[in-house]
């Protein structure tokens, strides 16, 4: 456990493990770095793995907005820093995904390989969540972090995981809520996902890049998972068949595939 700092003096919770090349964790809208506790011994079996909870989430500090997507990239290199780090692997999942794009972008001497997974280059192409699903998006922050969490369940998590492992998510739900997100933080980082319009600069992205999405996901749905692999040269797309947007749970192969990736 170790603390950075942004340049706006927020400090930021951040914890690493394991042994091996660098890989830099981005959470996703809400979430904070015990949202990882599927991924994290998996990549952990060959990489050292740094998971740190973005502004507004976790144990991290909960500034007044605006929070920004460049904002929060360089949160992001503020923890590489901090923990002595020049360049690393990135693997952001939704918002972390958008977020892991700005970084990429701005500061491509510091990445190596990338991972982006259940989110979107955004822009005019960009395919929106269906009306219902929004909706609750955007109330969730008027929710307590319970109720949030159990009412977004149909949203992250695949039919079958639903239907067939209620315990895993059961067990998502008790680690996201050791560290509850207040209202000011989710609604900072619900702009930057609502704002988050790279389009057609994610071709910028040159990087060794494997996109992944799960074939259910209703938050993101997969056609932004096709659209940023085409947009990034030569990067591969890997869809989860049966899984939606916390495909970490939903297929547990998914973990092994990305350290695969990154270890190659």
């Amino acid at each position: 456990m170790a603390e950075a700092k942004a340049a706006d003096g927020t400090k930021l919770y951040y914890e690493r493990t394991g042994a091996g090349a660098p890989v830099l964790l981005v959470m996703g809208l809400g979430m904070n770095a015990t949202g990882w506790w599927r991924t994290i011994p998996v990549l952990a079996e060959g990489l050292e793995v740094i998971a740190f909870d973005n502004r507004g989430a976790g144990r991290s500090d909960v500034p007044d907005g605006p929070y920004t997507a460049d904002l929060m990239a360089d949160d992001a290199m503020a923890v590489l820093d901090a923990a002595g780090i020049e360049k690393a692997h990135l693997y952001g999942i939704s918002l972390g995904g958008m977020i892991a794009q700005d970084i990429v972008v701005r500061h491509p001497d510091r990445v190596d390989r990338l991972v982006l997974g259940a989110t979107t280059p955004g822009g005019p192409e960009h395919v929106a969540a269906d009306a219902d699903v929004l909706k609750v998006l955007g109330a969730r922050g008027t929710f307590t972090a319970e109720l949030a969490a159990w009412v977004s369940v149909p949203i992250n998590y695949a039919r079958r995981t639903r239907e067939q492992a209620g315990q895993r998510i059961a067990e998502d739900i008790q680690r996201r809520l050791r560290y509850p997100i207040t209202g000011k933080g989710y609604g900072g980082q619900l702009e930057v996902a609502m704002s988050w319009a790279l389009g057609t600069g994610a071709s910028a992205i040159a990087a060794p890049t494997l996109v992944v999405h799960g074939d259910e996901d209703v938050l993101v749905p997969p056609e932004n998972g096709r659209l940023l692999a085409d947009l990034i040269p030569g990067a591969t797309l890997r869809l989860w068949p049966g899984a939606a947007h916390l495909y970490p749970t939903d297929e547990p192969g998914a973990d092994r595939a990305i350290l695969e990736f990154l270890i190659a």
